[in-house]
């Protein structure tokens, strides 16, 4: 149990989520230019037949226990790749799946770390006892090159508050891909305006298009375009890449319905998640009819440029991605709240990468104007103040974490109280931070950092999954009465 300066009471778990550098996906492994391809792809073609039996077993023996479905895995690798090959027709079965092996390579998601998480409520809740709840852990697992992707995993907490973990499976499943099937023409021209990328080029092609257009009709008119050469080779070419760099960040994905819900990752796919999918702030949305969606804001981001995204969920087996739209929505770290507010939607957000914002909103995608509700004024935060996930309310009012970072880069959590009515207002807070980096936590791929991206209520207690030096993760908990007694005894200046 940590006691901080305020004397709260922060019990904190041994339970300790670690990455598991066995769990791999299969990805496609093109090495290099075509020649190098057709090179690789003779050498298999020129072996005798028991050779090539000999050598598809020993991958199959070698590799498909640790992937579902293997052999549709390398026979898929292998139809990226068939134009390249004369007289296909008459290649055998066992010789066409080691052609696809040499063109598969296993990615370890997690073998730097496993953290920044986030808890939500389970969309199963039967079969439990009184007082339990099933829940689902999101975390940002990080692999070679620093690639951030999605994972999950689930559990019980049962009346005492107990956490209990489902078995993790082995295999790990990436989502089948759909482009998204339209686009609203005003709000991609928008987009293309805040990305500061409109070009002659980008008009020109979106006059062609109706107000509502697929991907495939985007695909038909930038071909017509470059059938007619109206422009330059090079404004030309700059134009299409970024209509088609917006066009594929919008899209869908889903898992297998025989799948765990550990074995689903969401991985980059697309140009602007190139180096990651960050920081997914999930959130159990309650809609005005009293169904339930689930949404998480993330950063999606190709080393260069970052694109705030959000993905849209019921079921945890099919995700919608879409762009977040509007001027405030150019940074990282937005949480939404977990439900409308005066008729609004509501979002927290660090769009200057300094303070405390928060926005308002008639549309969900749609973000034009933010507000400062905080500035850094602690010591502990003087170097950046921002939100740790969606808001949690209790009748006391909305509880909120903040993320605040320190000397030597230190981030530590610190937690406040927003009015429910009105949450522009901090009605209070306590002063010093509640979870800080401790010996056993500081030391990682990024040491000094303690970080949670949502947090839920049961029986009476804070729940708060956190990362560790970007390396692993763990659970702290605290009495919510205490808590507000403490907000309520030792708040300093309230707002």
């Amino acid at each position: 149990m940590l006691l901080n300066k305020t004397r709260l009471a922060v019990k904190k778990s041994s339970k300790i989520f670690n990455s598991v550098k066995s769990r791999v996906i299969t990805r496609q492994h093109i090495p290099g230019s075509i020649t190098r391809i057709r090179n690789v792809i003779n050498m298999v073609l020129n072996l005798p037949e028991n050779e090539v039996v000999k050598l598809y077993n020993s991958v199959i023996d070698e590799f498909s226990g640790r992937h579902r479905r293997f052999d549709d895995v390398l026979e898929k690798h292998y139809k990226h790749i068939e134009h390249f090959i004369p007289q296909k027709n008459s290649l055998s079965s066992e010789r066409i799946l080691l052609i696809g092996s040499y063109f598969t390579k296993e990615y370890s998601i997690e073998s730097i770390g496993l953290f920044n998480p986030s808890i939500v409520l389970h969309v199963n809740q039967d079969g439990l006892n009184s007082n339990e709840v099933r829940f689902i852990m999101s975390f940002r697992a990080v692999g070679e090159r620093h690639l951030s992707s999605i994972e999950f995993r689930s559990g019980i907490i049962d009346e005492n508050n107990d956490i209990s973990l489902d078995r993790v499976s082995r295999f790990v499943e990436t989502p089948i891909i759909h482009p998204n099937p339209t686009y609203d023409k005003p709000l991609f021209q928008l987009k293309l305006n805040e990305m500061e990328v409109c070009s002659e080029v980008t008009q020109y092609i979106l006059g062609q298009l109706p107000g509502e257009f697929t991907f495939q009709s985007l695909g038909e008119e930038i071909d017509k375009l470059r059938d007619v050469h109206l422009f330059s080779e090079i404004h030309q070419n700059e134009g299409v890449k970024m209509m088609l760099w917006l066009a594929r960040s919008n899209y869908e994905i889903t898992f297998s319905p025989d799948s765990q819900i550990s074995e689903r990752v969401i991985f980059p796919v697309k140009e602007i998640e190139n180096i990651g999918i960050e920081d997914a702030r999930f959130v159990r949305f309650i809609n005005e009819d009293g169904t339930v969606t689930y949404y998480a804001t993330y950063t999606a981001y190709d080393g260069f440029k970052i694109l705030p995204q959000m993905l849209e969920t019921r079921d945890f087996l099919t995700f919608k991605m879409i762009t977040l739209n509007g001027k405030s929505v150019r940074n990282k770290g937005m949480a939404l709240f977990p439900r409308l507010i005066n008729g609004k939607y509501v979002m927290l957000s660090r769009i200057d990468g300094e303070n405390n914002h928060i926005m308002f909103s008639d549309d969900l995608h749609f973000w034009q104007e933010s507000k400062i509700i905080q500035k850094p004024t602690h010591p502990w935060e003087f170097l950046q103040i921002g939100n740790c996930g969606s808001p949690i309310e209790t009748d006391a009012g909305w509880i909120m974490l903040t993320h605040g970072v320190g000397p030597m880069r230190k981030y530590c959590i610190g937690i406040e109280l927003l009015d429910l009515a009105d949450p522009t207002k901090i009605i209070g807070r306590i002063e010093e931070p509640i979870i800080v980096p401790n010996e056993e936590e500081r030391d990682g791929y990024v040491p000094n950092v303690v970080y949670t991206c949502g947090a839920l209520i049961h029986n009476d207690e804070l729940i708060i999954p956190y990362g560790m030096a970007d390396s692993k993760t763990t659970i702290a908990t605290i009495s919510v009465p205490e808590l507000l007694s403490h907000i309520t005894c030792n708040s300093g200046e309230k707002k």
